[in-house]
């Protein structure tokens, strides 16, 4: 609103540069003592259509073709539904406006001064609003012009337009009519000019008051400046006037004479500057409106969350900025447009995004919408709501959209264009949508019961159903750190491997050496201990490429498992899951175990080393890499241990009797909505780690 207002203090300096510049206050007041409203209205909508369409008939044909007879545009245009909403208005005023048109004739035939004449068409005028008297006008010069250009097209070949013709002279003009074309083009210039200005006061006296005052800026200014527009119109029409009287019975003088054109463009430039000028206050009373449409519609969206619902109904037509009357900008699975009715009493996931949302978590929902919904008999629907920059729409942005539209098996809108910024504001300020995917659910009455699940979506999928903080609680309560919970679904093997009571081993990094080295020895140990070994490499969070590189490395020489790009990708993106939804919760790192291991491996991944973590059982361990490996090439050192109480045990004892002497710990996550806990204990020594600010631009 600021901005708004410094917008319109500098247009108020720069209008009163551009109308005093040649309409002194003396005149101002002059013209503003003519004006003694009565307070009736008038609807010159109607009218301003019919003068529009026969001045339109007029201005283009004012060239050499019309001069000599062509009929120009006039059976083109379809007048018909104008003169239905005219025709008892202007029966009403059919005295006034011959009465003015009569008043134009009179003076401007005998070469009066121009000003003086537009203060008389004002006194005439005086009951009426500017817009009016500004539109009566035009319509009393549409009459008289449009009387002689319609003689004139027909004189050639009509009988009795050539007589009226020839008792006005006009058969000079097609005499002259090349030599006449400045005259023409300059007239054709002010009389567009002359329509651009009027339509413009017009639309001033059509803003809606409830969101706009007359009193306070911006519209303020254009009250102050509509008579002088106003006046310099009505001007302009005496100016027209006089030059169609000059034409008749012409002498050779005026004909090789440019003064006349030159007074017109002149004009032409006066008015074109002061629609300019009406214009720009004109966007900024729309901005204004808009703003306040915006926050009351924001208000609305609030109110109606607070309030129960019977269903919902109402809050899906909100939000997707539907009417009762058009409930149809949806589109559904099948990509045809349904009506909001096939979501009415649902579970609703709004799937809320901008044009980035990745192809691997279209892919992860598209499962778990298509296939596991079904399986586990859990009944909601998904609606994609995009979240777009609309000034910064173009194909490009258009294509991209189709193209996700395309990949999703759910709900979408029809464009993102249907949304309204106050939808949009509510996304940001009270459902902290920034830039990551979010998940809003809404219950069958239209309730919103969690303002991101999809963090519940990631690690438990449709499990999580109905998707509510509530259940996000409870399903955190009976969890425990296990490999089962890490791994969950990604690795087949798993629940064999966990049956057959083997050590599991993850790892990561980039370093291939580290890799081929970590294998080769932790191989060695569990072949000396007897124990069932199985290892799976889950790469490195964000290095698709380099981590799809070392997996093929990993594969050819067997040296262990390793996932998948996709697996990979979400297997990081649970973990990072965990964390936000445990941060949610308000737990704290230090009594929450899952919480510091999860923390624990995104420091890792954070680090440029490998790392490792093995579990057996109930039994874990973890370490970063030399670390890790340096435990395992000493195996000598804790080997009668592993064989008393096991490797995890044994492992782990190690580790904790050998000092660091120096660590440097980096936990990186991506920016999310509902915030991370300021303090973050490091899982190496337990100190609080150091807060950063990290912006990064990565394309794999």
């Amino acid at each position: 609103m600021a901005t708004q207002s410094s917008h319109s203090q500098q247009l108020m300096r720069s209008e009163r540069r551009m109308f005093s510049a040649s309409d002194d206050s003396a005149m101002m007041k002059q013209i503003q003592s003519t004006h003694s409203p009565d307070g009736r209205f008038l609807d010159v909508k109607p009218i301003l259509q019919v003068i529009d369409n026969v001045l339109r008939h007029l201005t283009p044909t004012i060239d050499h073709h019309a001069l000599n007879g062509g009929q120009g545009h006039m059976d083109a245009i379809d007048d018909s539904s104008a003169t239905m909403d005219s025709n008892g208005m202007l029966e009403a005023l059919a005295f006034l406006v011959h009465k003015i048109s009569c008043e134009i004739s009179c003076k401007c035939s005998g070469g009066g001064d121009a000003h003086a004449t537009t203060m008389v068409l004002l006194n005439t005028l005086s009951s009426y609003s500017w817009d009016a008297k500004v539109v009566l006008t035009l319509a009393a010069f549409a009459v008289n012009f449009g009387e002689c250009w319609l003689v004139l097209q027909l004189c050639t070949t009509n009988s009795l337009a050539k007589s009226v013709a020839l008792l006005k002279q006009l058969p000079d003009i097609l005499e002259y009519s090349h030599t006449l074309k400045p005259h023409f083009d300059a007239l054709h210039k002010l009389i567009k000019a002359m329509m651009e200005v009027t339509k413009c006061i017009v639309e001033f006296t059509e803003l809606p008051s409830q969101y706009i005052s007359s009193d306070l800026p911006p519209m303020s200014i254009a009250v102050a400046h509509i008579p002088t527009a106003a006046y310099w119109t009505i001007r302009s029409v005496v100016a027209c006037a006089a030059q169609i009287a000059s034409l008749v019975g012409m002498r050779y003088e005026f004909v090789t004479s440019t003064s006349e054109a030159w007074e017109l463009s002149s004009l032409a430039h006066k008015v074109c500057s002061i629609h300019e000028h009406l214009q720009k206050i004109l966007h900024l009373c729309h901005q204004h409106i808009d703003e306040k449409k915006q926050t009351e519609a924001y208000e609305g969206l609030k109110h109606s969350f607070g309030t129960p619902q019977l269903d919902n109904s109402k809050i899906l037509l909100k939000i997707f900025s539907l009417s009762k009357e058009d409930p149809h900008s949806l589109l559904g699975p099948d990509k045809t447009k349904v009506h909001i009715e096939v979501l009415r009493r649902k579970h609703v996931l709004l799937l809320i995004s901008d044009l980035d949302i990745t192809h691997e978590e279209i892919q992860v929902l598209e499962s778990l919408y298509k296939y596991d919904r079904v399986t586990s008999e859990v009944n909601y629907e998904i609606v994609w709501l995009p979240i777009v920059d609309r000034s910064a729409w173009n194909d490009s942005y258009q294509q991209k959209f189709l193209s996700l539209q395309s990949m999703m098996p759910w709900y979408t809108v029809n464009h993102p264009s249907i949304i309204e910024q106050a939808v949009v504001k509510y996304t940001r300020e009270v459902w902290n949508f920034v830039k990551k995917p979010i998940v809003v659910t809404l219950d069958p009455l239209g309730k919103m019961t969690c303002p991101n699940a999809l963090n519940m979506l990631w690690i438990w999928g449709n499990t999580a159903f109905p998707f509510t903080t509530d259940r996000e609680a409870s399903l955190w309560k009976a969890e425990a750190w296990t490999v089962e919970l890490l791994v969950d679904g990604l690795e087949p093997n798993l629940s064999n491997w966990v049956r057959q009571e083997k050590v599991i081993c993850l790892y990561g990094g980039e370093e291939m050496e580290w890799i081929e080295s970590f294998t080769y020895a932790i191989k060695n140990v569990a072949r000396f201990l007897g124990i069932g070994l199985e290892m799976v490499y889950v790469g490195k969070n964000n290095a698709k490429e380099r981590v799809k590189k070392i997996t093929g490395l990993i594969n050819e020489r067997q040296l262990s498992h390793a996932w998948q790009d996709a697996n990979v990708w979400f297997f990081w993106k649970r973990l990072e899951s965990m964390l936000f939804s445990k941060t949610q919760h308000g737990k704290t790192n230090e009594i929450d175990v899952i919480k510091q291991e999860v923390m624990t491996l995104l420091g890792y991944d954070g680090s440029e080393q490998g790392w490792a973590v093995f579990f057996s059982g109930t039994n874990m361990v973890r370490a970063k890499g030399d670390k890790v490996l340096n435990a395992i090439q000493s195996f000598e050192q804790w080997e009668d241990m592993a064989r008393v109480s096991g490797f995890i045990s044994a492992i782990r004892g190690h580790l904790e009797g050998i000092a660091d002497e120096h660590h440097c710990t980096r936990l990186i996550l991506p920016g999310i909505s509902g915030g991370i806990a300021e303090t973050v204990v490091c899982a190496e020594c337990g100190r609080t780690m150091e807060m950063y600010f990290m912006y990064r631009c990565c394309d794999e």
